[in-house]
């Protein structure tokens, strides 16, 4: 059962989902109207107007759209060179699309003009700093997204479209603390369904997941855009898969796919939920799709591992290649994929690189997430007692820990297997396989073989065994 809310922020979740509901009543009548309005128009509303509101707002916009938005203001640049505004619209729709199509090339151009349009208004220009603090989001540049963010909040501290900018930037540098005063500031300003999305990541990362699915369905029906709709439907897959309901997750998978065929996330999601049903033909099929059009390291890290767990090594070799090239890439173009990359080092390659890597971003962001892969990263290089105390804080609520993993928990159960915890290994090998029995393909099958070594406690025992 999910934990209250408390200390600071603990008045976040009663807000967010007052302002929830009475979001969904004025869009919901709104959207009642949206279907026969788009069926009688012709043409259809304007593309590139339908990007701008999507982009200056934060939220997804189409592929197609911001095709449109980016043509339309490079022609008037070329006209008004020392439009800084339009610079920065540009240089978000460039982010947008890079996110999209995971192309950090598009990173490149889109902090060009982003820097072009501070270069031409240096002073007051809040949608550059936004601009730029979402860029830096992207890249995992944390301190520098919290630095652009609070200076974009100095010149506008009402305009709410900040705020998620600096929740991510918070939530990724470990500090939940000032993540929650940031979410208890942003609901005071705005409601609205990317308001109720940008609570339920906070919500999912403290393990209240009744109340961030909750959040995520309430976005979705209030959702303006088939593309923004299909983005929330997203994250409630993922959350659905994480508490390991392959059904659930699958079906919020699906019709993210249908409401935008460009959501390659969701697309992942499918082989993620398929291989767990054991429809192994179709799961290799949708990861493919989704790395055809979004080849994100993550991805390919995921079909590597559903490829070696069917035997065919010289695949899973192939698409380990690609996550190293994307990871290339990706460094190349400002971003920081050392998380990603640490981990697969930490199964798949040298674990002391991945220690050397995974510290040093350890020291940059500690992070949850980082907490458990250098721990893991420890194991793996032979350092199980001193592993341990990141997989606790990695797992640990009190320790910042709230997020519900079985990922996590099994990294801790297999640390406290090494160093002869067994009673506390026990505890998390099991608590990894009730959390989600199908969390991942190589590891599943290992949770269950190191419990059934480890036996059941002896009732001569002490406390440790139990």
């Amino acid at each position: 059962m999910d934990d209250k809310p408390r200390g600071p922020g603990g008045r976040i979740r009663r807000r967010v989902l007052l302002s929830s509901v009475a979001g969904c009543a004025v869009l919901g009548g709104v959207l009642v109207l949206l279907p026969s309005e788009r069926a009688a128009e012709a043409p259809d509303p304007d593309a590139g107007a339908r990007a701008l509101a999507a982009v200056t707002s934060g939220v997804p916009a189409a592929l197609p759209d911001l095709e449109v938005l980016v043509e339309e203001r490079g022609r008037r640049l070329r006209r008004h060179p020392k439009d800084a505004e339009s610079w920065a619209v540009l240089g978000a729709a460039r982010l947008e699309q890079g996110r999209r199509l995971a192309d950090p090339a598009y990173w490149s151009r889109a902090e060009k003009a982003l820097r072009t349009s501070l270069k031409v208004r240096p002073e007051g220009n809040a949608p550059a700093l936004r601009g730029l603090a979402a860029l830096a989001n992207v890249r995992r540049d944390y301190a520098g997204a919290r630095r652009w963010g609070e200076a974009a909040r100095k010149l506008e501290p009402k305009q709410w479209t900040t705020y998620p900018l600096l929740i991510e930037a918070s939530a990724g540098l470990g500090d939940d603390e000032e993540t929650g005063k940031l979410l208890d500031r942003l609901t005071e300003l705005r409601s609205g369904p990317a308001v109720m999305a940008r609570a339920a990541a906070v919500y999912r990362d403290l393990g209240w997941r009744e109340d961030a699915a909750a959040q995520l369905s309430d976005a979705a029906a209030a959702a303006g855009e088939p593309a923004e709709r299909a983005a929330y439907l997203e994250q409630a897959g993922q959350l659905a898969w994480e508490r390991g309901d392959r059904e659930d997750a699958l079906r919020h998978f699906r019709e993210a796919v249908r409401t935008d065929p460009d959501q390659r996330a969701a697309q992942a999601g499918q082989g993620r939920a398929l291989a767990a049903l054991g429809r192994t033909t179709e799961a290799l099929g949708a990861y493919r799709a989704a790395l055809a059009r979004q080849p994100r390291p993550e991805y390919a890290l995921e079909l590597g591992e559903l490829y070696e767990s069917l035997g065919l090594r010289q695949a899973a070799e192939a698409q380990y290649a690609l996550l190293r090239e994307r990871v290339r890439l990706a460094t190349a173009h400002g971003a920081d994929e050392d998380l990603v990359l640490g981990r697969f080092e930490a199964d798949h390659g040298d674990a002391r690189a991945a220690v050397r890597r995974l510290r040093a971003q350890w020291e940059r962001q500690p992070s949850t997430a980082v907490a458990d892969a250098l721990g893991w990263a420890l194991h793996r290089a032979g350092r199980s007692e001193e592993a341990l105390p990141f997989a606790v804080r990695a797992t640990e609520g009190t320790e910042g820990g709230g997020v519900r993993s079985a990922l996590y928990a099994y990294h801790r159960g297999m640390i406290e297997r090494e160093v002869e915890r067994y009673g506390a290994a026990r505890r998390h090998l099991r608590e990894a396989l009730w959390i989600n029995p199908y969390f991942s393909p190589l590891r599943v099958p290992r949770a269950k073989a190191a419990l059934e070594r480890l036996g059941e406690p002896s009732v001569l025992a002490g406390p440790e065994a139990s």
